[in-house]
């Protein structure tokens, strides 16, 4: 229950309230919550749920976790946790894991959470030539363009998956780009495969990726991958960056799941 208003606050909203309990609800859950349970956890009627969560949906304060039927916390307070202390505190957490992760891989590094609609890079860690990629936290990326939106789907079934890509439509960033769904369902069944997903040059001409999920699945999906020009990414490199980013995200899911 939420907690009782002090009588020398004055009106406190009612409505407000009950939202704001709800989304601590959904944020301290371990995983997804439909929209009964959350009736239950609360003691509010279905009805009263049903509208808040409407609203909510509609904010983008919440949103429908990847199966489509439960609810998480939505982007618009991963934009917003951008802007506050929080967010600094979860970054200077991760710093290190990034950090080190650079210095092994010698490329950019960038953390980021990913929505149904749109990637948010929350951290970074550049690599230390005078030739690299780079962008601040807070710069927003397509979902579907190149290996982020790869691992992002990854975690649906095909047909989840090929309705989420056909909502949303495969952009041609580049002519490397993979605009056909059934090709890139391939490469989705490659990703769950592997443990990560490769970018190469789809999302900007020269440059390659590789992705790999955090498997967090209690708030918005969030995903660390490593970014560097084509021509000093072969084969061997690349499989070697692949295998240390997939360590770097155990430990990064291990530091996000504390910091909850």
């Amino acid at each position: 229950m939420p907690p009782a208003p002090s009588k020398e606050s004055g009106y406190q909203a009612p409505a407000v309230r009950k939202a704001f309990a709800l989304l601590r609800a959904v944020a301290d859950a371990r995983a997804p919550l439909g929209l009964s349970e959350l009736a239950q956890a609360l003691s509010f009627s279905k009805g009263t749920t049903h509208g808040l969560v409407g609203a909510l949906l509609a904010e983008g304060a919440l949103e429908h976790d990847l199966d489509g039927k439960k609810l998480i916390i939505g982007p618009v307070l991963a934009d917003l946790s951008l802007k506050r202390w929080n967010f600094l505190r979860i970054a200077a957490d991760v710093q290190p894991v990034l950090d080190d992760l650079r210095d092994r891989i010698e490329e950019t590094v960038f953390l980021g959470v990913m929505s149904r609609a749109k990637g948010v890079i929350v951290a970074t860690a550049e690599a230390d030539k005078p030739f690299k990629i780079s962008s601040p936290p807070g710069t927003v990326i397509p979902l579907l363009a190149g290996a982020v939106g790869k691992v992002f789907l990854a975690r649906l079934d095909d047909a989840s998956a090929r309705e989420h890509i056909r909502r949303i439509g495969l952009p041609r960033s580049t002519p490397r780009s993979v605009t056909d769904e059934n090709t890139y369902l391939r490469e989705l069944e490659g990703v769950r495969k592997n443990g990560y997903a490769l970018d190469d040059e789809e999302y900007m001409a020269g440059v390659k990726a590789v992705a790999v999920s955090l498997e967090n699945r209690s708030a918005l999906p969030m995903a660390v991958w490593a970014v560097g020009f084509s021509a000093s990414l072969d084969a061997t490199k690349t499989a070697g960056i692949a295998a240390e980013t997939r360590v770097a995200a155990v430990r990064l899911r291990a530091l996000v799941d504390q910091d909850r």
